[in-house]
C-alpha cells in the first residue's frame, strides 16, 4: 500500500464519523498484540493546551535520553506530523505499512472510526520503534476516547470548558465527567486551572478511584521572573530562571501540568534531571499555537477555536499593542460551524484593526456569510476573501511592516495556511 492509497483507505474510515466507546479501538489492539502494553505512557485530556503539554513533557523526556513517542491530533498539514518518535514525524512508508497491518487486524468483523485506527497506527509504531516512553493527547473528551486504553504512569486533565457539546455534554460539569474519564484507580493525576464546577467533579472522580490528585495553584505553582524567564515550585522540586519559546501566558500553566507530571513520573520510576528541564523546555516547538512564522509585518498563526483560546490570543494581541503603540493588527478570521463564534468575536474582535474574513476549505467550515453575520456592525468594513490563499494576500496588502497579522479561529486554517507558506498541498485527512 503507498502513501496516498494509506490516506484514502483512511479518510474513508471518515464514513464511520465520530464514535465514542473503547470496543472497537480495544478489540483492534488485541489482535495487533496489545502493543500499548511495551512502555510507559503518560495520558494527558483537556479542553485546550493538552497539545503544548503535551509536546513539553515528551521535549524533557527525550532530553534526559529516553526514546520517546509523541502522538497528537490534529495536524496541520500532513498526517505524519501526528505521529513521532524522538520529535521525528513517521515515515510515509512506515503510515503505509501500518495502514496495511491495521486493515488486515480489522477484518470483516471491526469497522473503526478514522481517530481509532490512527491511534491503534500510532500505539503500535511507538511499539515497532521501541519507544521507552510514549506521550499520548487525548483525542476527545476523555473517558470513551481511542487513547484511553492506556495504563500510564500519570495522567492530567489542563482544564475544562465548553467545547465539543454535542458529543461531551451542554455543561462544564458533563465535559469534566468526560474528560476525567482517563483517571485510573491509584494512578496519580494533575489538574490545571479548573472553574470551581469542573474542579469538584474532578475531585469526586479521583477520590472514588483511589487516584492521588494535585492542583494547579496549590500543589505546584509557575511564576514570571523577567520577561526571560519563569520559575516552578513544584511538589518537591523547584527551578528558577526556566525558559520556553512558547508565546502567551498560558503556557505558564501548560508548563507547570507537564512539570508537575514529570516529578510523579520520577516517583514511579521515570527520573529526569534538572538538567533535562532546562534543556527540554528550551527546545519545546509547537506548531500553529501563538506561532510567528514571517516578520515585517509579523505574521502569526493560532488555532483558537474555542471561547478560552480566544482569550489567550486576545491576551497576546492586548499584549502586542501595549507594547507596540504604532503597531494595528490585521485580523484573518474562519471558523467551524459548530464553534461559538459571537463568543470568539467578542473576545478578538475588539483588539483588531482590519478584519479579513475567510473559511477553510472543508464542509464543517462556517461560510463567510455566516461569519460576517457574527461581526455586527462591523460587518459592513470587513474584508471577505473565501478562499485562504487570498485571505492572506489581502491581509499582507493591509498590513506594513510594523503590523500583525493574525491567522485565527480554527486549526484548519492555520493548517492551509502554513500549506501555503510551504508550497505544498494539504493532507486530506484533517479531523
Amino acid at each position: 500500500m503507498s502513501y496516498s492509497a494509506s490516506l484514502e483507505f483512511l479518510y474513508g474510515l471518515q464514513k464511520h464519523g465520530i464514535r465514542l466507546g473503547l470496543d472497537t479501538i480495544e478489540a483492534l489492539l488485541d489482535r495487533l498484540g496489545r502493543p500499548q502494553d511495551r512502555y510507559r505512557a503518560l495520558h494527558i485530556g483537556g479542553t485546550n493546551g493538552k497539545g503544548s503539554t503535551a509536546a513539553m513533557a515528551a521535549a524533557v523526556v527525550q532530553a534526559a535520553g529516553f526514546r520517546v513517542g509523541l502522538y497528537t491530533s490534529p495536524h496541520l498539514v500532513d498526517f505524519h506530523e501526528r505521529i513521532r518518535v524522538n520529535g521525528v514525524p513517521i515515515s510515509e512508508e512506515s503510515v503505509a505499512e501500518l495502514t496495511e497491518r491495521v486493515r488486515r487486524a480489522m477484518g470483516l468483523a471491526l469497522a473503526p472510526t478514522f481517530f481509532e485506527a490512527t491511534t491503534a497506527m500510532a500505539l503500535q509504531y511507538f511499539a515497532d520503534a521501541g519507544v521507552e516512553v510514549a506521550v499520548v493527547e487525548v483525542g476527545m473528551g476523555g473517558r470513551l476516547d481511542a487513547t484511553n486504553v492506556l495504563a500510564p504512569l500519570v495522567s492530567a486533565i489542563t482544564n475544562v470548558t465548553l467545547d465539543h457539546q454535542e458529543y461531551l455534554g451542554s455543561t462544564v460539569e458533563a465535559i469534566a465527567y468526560e474528560k476525567a474519564g482517563i483517571i485510573k484507580p491509584g494512578v496519580p493525576v494533575v489538574a490545571g486551572r479548573l472553574k470551581p464546577e469542573a474542579a469538584a467533579v474532578i475531585r469526586w472522580i479521583a477520590a472514588e478511584r483511589g487516584a492521588p490528585l494535585y492542583h494547579l495553584g496549590r500543589d505546584f505553582t509557575t511564576a514570571v521572573e523577567s520577561l526571560a524567564g519563569f520559575q516552578y515550585d513544584g511538589l518537591q522540586a523547584s527551578y528558577a530562571g526556566l525558559s520556553c519559546p512558547l508565546p502567551g501566558a498560558h503556557q505558564l500553566d501548560n508548563a507547570a501540568c507537564a512539570l508537575a507530571m514529570l516529578e510523579l513520573a520520577a516517583a514511579r520510576g521515570l527520573r529526569v534531571s534538572e538538567g533535562s528541564v532546562r534543556a527540554g523546555l528550551r527546545a519545546v516547538c509547537w506548531e500553529g499555537r501563538l506561532e510567528v512564522v514571517e516578520r515585517s509585518p509579523t505574521l502569526l498563526l493560532d488555532g483558537a477555536h474555542n471561547l478560552a483560546a480566544a482569550d489567550a490570543v486576545a491576551s497576546y494581541l492586548a499584549e502586542y499593542r501595549r507594547d507596540r503603540p504604532g503597531a494595528r493588527v490585521v485580523l484573518v478570521w474562519g471558523m467551524m460551524r459548530d464553534k461559538d463564534r459571537d463568543g470568539f468575536v467578542r473576545a478578538v474582535l475588539p483588539l483588531a484593526d482590519e478584519v479579513v474574513v475567510t473559511q477553510a476549505a472543508i464542509p464543517r467550515a462556517a461560510s463567510v456569510q455566516e461569519l460576517c453575520a457574527a461581526l455586527g456592525e462591523r460587518a459592513g468594513a470587513a474584508h471577505v476573501a473565501p478562499v485562504a490563499a487570498d485571505a492572506l494576500a489581502r491581509a499582507r496588502w493591509l498590513a506594513t511592516p510594523d503590523d500583525l497579522i493574525c491567522v485565527t479561529g480554527s486549526l484548519m486554517l492555520v493548517g492551509e495556511v502554513k500549506a501555503l507558506l510551504r508550497g505544498c498541498g494539504l493532507s486530506p485527512i484533517r479531523g
